[in-house]
């Protein structure tokens, strides 16, 4: 990878139009691995401009075209795995176990999903005399987190490309490096000119050049709820469609038939993974009063074998915490936990023990905690779990849904009908039923302040695409 200075416009790698620049921090060990440009307004005009002028041409290009472009990018994605395991790792601090696993492999599903999805995707609907058409939007703006960098980047552009659309991305600035190692995997692949540009920057300078920027047509952004509001009131200026995937605060309900060694485990691993930074994470734990204490023994267990450390070591089960800001924020978090008078049973305040650097985050189990304090209202996006006691099936449905995120919802029973039931009750976009782990074909995204739009399958496609009616194409018989 040497773009680390340039963005790539027009099919082109090119020097930045402004001077500055930012390092990017490996979590891990807080030194500068790289130092990358941060654009400017003419930047993103000039990106823009080059998406513009290659989509009148993209649009038009066939189905077997897309699919052969796809199947190419898939082809040179496979070629760098390991390089863009290798970036997210030391971008993030995600141990290579997780990079190598789960990070990187991600990305490559999202594109052999969408070409899958495109082989078969119907783009016209007969419906009397009228046709219904289904064209890509046009020139689409792409902002994209630093938690599952790869994840996100792909799951946008690849139904981008395969509807027809063109691409303007802005990835984050805390992890920018896969984004650049994806760039040059379009390239080689041949992704035509103007079809995809990357402009690095930050949120206040290029996300809202793009976001309130009159030539893109709708806007994909992932993020903090916070920061989708000023995408969303942006992209209001010109009536751009916004599809926005936001923050979570995901309930995991344990009914009083669960297996509940298995799924306390189950459950307290899936808040600790990728150090907790995952928007969809369960991060309330919702269990019968009576069961409390021994919902306590089985989490403290499982807490103590969730080792925070290095990426490279064999033994590491969660990394870093991806940037000191984000530090700081959980260790406030904590704090606040137990000032407001939530049981620490595991880990707390401060870095992991033998740990004296690094952005580390101690596994941290809270018990005893109410639906109305801070660590049970705000998206902590750490290893932080809280467990929260109810009194019947009622009351769990009624804290589940008490939150102003729908994102995800986790259920556990010994009764799979019993807990479709309380399913349907909660107020999220995707619930997980004892376990039961994400679909890559299915849609990823959630109600109320947790976005809008879907995202991954046949249903990814479709806030990438316009819907068209042409009266009068059949003759009336």
């Amino acid at each position: 990878m040497s773009h680390q200075k340039q963005f790539y416009i027009a099919g082109q790698w090119v020097e930045p139009k402004g001077k500055d620049s930012i390092e990017v921090i490996n979590p891990a060990t807080e030194e500068a691995v790289a130092t990358i440009a941060l654009g400017n307004r003419e930047d993103v005009d000039l990106a823009v401009a080059a998406a513009r002028a290659a989509f009148e041409g993209y649009s038009q290009t066939s189905r077997d075209e897309r699919i052969a472009l796809l199947g190419r990018i898939i082809a040179v994605f496979q070629k760098r795995l390991d390089d863009v395991a290798g970036a997210i790792s030391q971008e993030m601090g995600a141990p290579m176990s997780l990079a190598k696993g789960l990070q990187a492999p991600i990305g490559l599903g999202h594109f052999s999903v969408a070409l899958e999805v495109l082989r078969n995707y119907s783009f016209e609907e007969q419906i009397g005399t009228t046709l219904v058409v289904k064209e890509p939007i046009g020139v689409c703006g792409l902002i994209t987190p630093w938690n599952w960098p790869m994840n996100q980047l792909a799951c946008k552009i690849a139904p981008a490309l395969a509807t027809g659309c063109t691409t303007v991305l802005k990835p984050s600035e805390v992890a920018p490096l896969s984004a650049l190692v994806l760039a040059e995997i379009l390239d080689e692949a041949g992704v035509p000119a103007g079809v995809f540009n990357l402009v690095n920057g930050d949120g206040p300078t290029v996300g809202a050049a793009m976001s309130a920027h009159p030539d893109i047509d709708m806007m994909s952004f992932t993020g903090s709820t916070i920061a989708g509001r000023h995408v969303m009131k942006s992209g209001a200026e010109t009536i751009k469609r916004v599809a926005l995937e936001l923050g979570g605060k995901s309930a995991n309900i344990l009914l009083d038939d669960a297996n509940f060694e298995e799924m306390v485990t189950h459950g307290v691993m899936s808040c600790m993974n990728n150090s907790g930074q995952s928007c969809n994470a369960p991060t309330r734990m919702l269990v019968p009063n009576s069961r409390m204490e021994e919902v306590i023994a089985i989490a403290q267990v499982v807490a103590a074998k969730v080792k925070a450390g290095d990426p490279n070591a064999e033994d590491t089960v969660i990394g870093p915490v991806a940037s000191k800001a984000q530090w700081n924020k959980i260790q406030g978090l904590i704090t606040t936990g137990i000032e407001e008078g939530a049981k620490v049973i595991a880990g707390g305040p401060g870095r992991p023990d033998g740990v004296n650097n690094g952005y580390y985050v101690k596994p941290t189990i809270f018990a005893n905690v109410t639906n109305d304090m801070t660590i049970a209202r705000e998206e902590i996006f750490g290893p932080v779990l809280s467990i929260i006691g109810y009194a019947n099936e009622e009351e769990a449905v009624r804290i589940a849904n008490d939150t102003r995120y729908g994102l995800s919802g986790y259920i556990s029973s010994g009764d799979l009908e019993r807990a479709r039931g309380i399913a349907r009750r909660i107020r999220t976009g995707m619930v997980h039923l004892n376990g039961a782990a994400l679909d890559p074909q299915a849609p990823f995204g959630g109600y109320k302040e947790s976005g809008n739009g879907r995202e991954w399958g046949h249903h990814g496609f479709e806030d990438f695409l316009e819907v068209k009616s042409l009266f009068g194409y059949q003759a009336q018989s």
